[in-house]
């Protein structure tokens, strides 16, 4: 794969469904550059409304995120011609997803402290009415530190399926697709899981509702497995 045009240097490090994410640099800075690209089977019309619409959604949800405390990576600069968004490299971080894996066993100290984390920054991503839409241990980072403060940051990335919306639906809904996901990578942590969700618990204004919610979506989604 070609980098893109006049863009010397830009490595291809992943292309999934919507974009191909390169590594760059931009103005002297470590990036990543992701640039969501045509879909031959739509209207061209509709494919560039819909690509437009959201790659404009994705940058606001990074936005409303910062602005809110909740770390994200820095928006460099968008391009909407070209669907293109130049965003910070986060330097020094590894995925949830690896960091969860690096340890033997899932009852451990460090690893309940990360969930608790991961479920106070959910609250506060969902109190700002912010839905990641691909939550998954991948799409987290984690960055251990050393200074005073905080033992790790968790950096939220990747909202290319991202909206805004108040509706505790959407938030339980937000919340499952992460179940899913956490259960079927990290087998053997419904307990790590269960303190994820408390923390995001005694940490959001609005749980209450969700939570209620979440229980409906996961009836749901048993009805479905059952019925096939």
């Amino acid at each position: 794969m070609e980098a893109p045009q006049n863009l010397t240097g830009a490595e291809l490090v992943k292309q999934g469904a919507e974009a191909r994410v390169f590594k760059t640099t931009f103005f002297g800075s470590p990036a990543v550059l992701k640039q969501r690209f045509p879909k031959r089977y739509r209207h061209p019309v509709l494919d560039e409304r819909l690509t437009q619409r959201r790659t404009v959604q994705e940058v606001r949800a990074i936005l409303r995120c910062r602005r809110a405390g909740i770390l994200a990576p820095v928006v460099y600069f968008v391009d909407y011609t070209s669907h293109s968004i130049f965003l910070e490299e986060v330097l020094g971080s590894t995925s949830v997803r690896d960091h969860i894996a690096s340890f033997p066993h899932s009852d451990c100290l460090d690893l309940e402290v990360l969930v608790q984390r991961m479920g106070c920054v959910l609250a506060k991503m969902h109190d700002e009415d912010v839905i990641h839409g691909d939550l998954t241990t991948s799409n987290m980072l984690v960055r251990l530190r050393r200074e005073e403060g905080p033992d790790l940051d968790l950096i939220l990335i990747d909202f290319g399926l991202s909206y805004i919306s108040p509706l505790p639906e959407d938030k339980a809904v937000d919340l499952y697709v992460l179940e899913k996901a956490f259960l079927s990578t990290h087998p053997n942590t419904e307990t790590l899981f269960k303190k994820l969700l408390e923390s995001y618990s005694v940490s959001s204004k609005k749980s209450s509702a969700v939570l209620k919610k979440l229980d409906e979506v996961r009836l749901r989604g048993r009805k479905k497995s059952m019925l096939g």
